[in-house]
C-alpha cells in the first residue's frame, strides 16, 4: 500500500525558513518521482518541487525557485522541502505526491492532475 506521510510545517515569519519531510513507504523509491505541491484557501494546487527517482532531474516552480531545495534520501524513504525566504503568499497546505513515471512533468507547476497519490497534507502559515 502506497503511503505518504509530511510533516514539518508550522507557523514563521516573513523571511523565515522551514524544512518540510516527506516519508513515503509502499513502493521502491527509486523507480518514482516525487513532487511538492501547496494549496492556499481558495486557489488550485500549485506544485513546488519535483525530484526524479534517481535524483537526476530536480525541477523548481517559478515561485519556488532560488528559494526552494528539494533533496531525496531514497534508502530513508525520505524527500526533504527545504524553503526560504517565506512570503505570506507561501501560506497554504503542503502535499507531497507520486505518480507512475520516474521524471518530472512539466511544468511543475501545473502537474497536480499527473499525480495518483498523496499525502495528507502539513499546514504552512507565513505571518508576523
Amino acid at each position: 500500500q502506497v503511503q505518504l506521510v509530511e510533516s514539518g510545517g508550522g507557523l514563521v515569519q516573513p523571511g523565515g525558513s522551514l524544512r518540510l519531510s516527506c516519508v513515503f513507504a509502499g513502493f521502491t523509491s527509486d523507480d518514482y518521482a516525487i513532487t511538492w505541491f501547496r494549496q492556499a484557501p481558495g486557489k488550485e494546487r500549485e506544485g513546488v518541487a519535483c525530484i526524479s527517482g534517481s535524483t537526476e532531474i530536480i525541477e523548481y516552480a517559478p515561485s519556488a525557485k532560488g528559494r526552494a531545495t528539494i533533496s531525496r534520501d531514497n534508502a530513508k524513504n525520505t524527500v526533504i522541502l527545504q524553503m526560504d525566504d517565506l512570503k505570506p503568499e507561501d501560506t497554504g497546505v503542503y502535499y507531497c505526491a507520486r505518480g507512475t513515471f520516474r521524471g518530472c512533468v512539466r511544468p511543475v507547476a501545473r502537474s497536480a492532475a499527473r499525480y495518483d497519490y498523496w499525502g495528507q497534507g502539513t499546514q504552512v502559515d507565513v505571518s508576523s
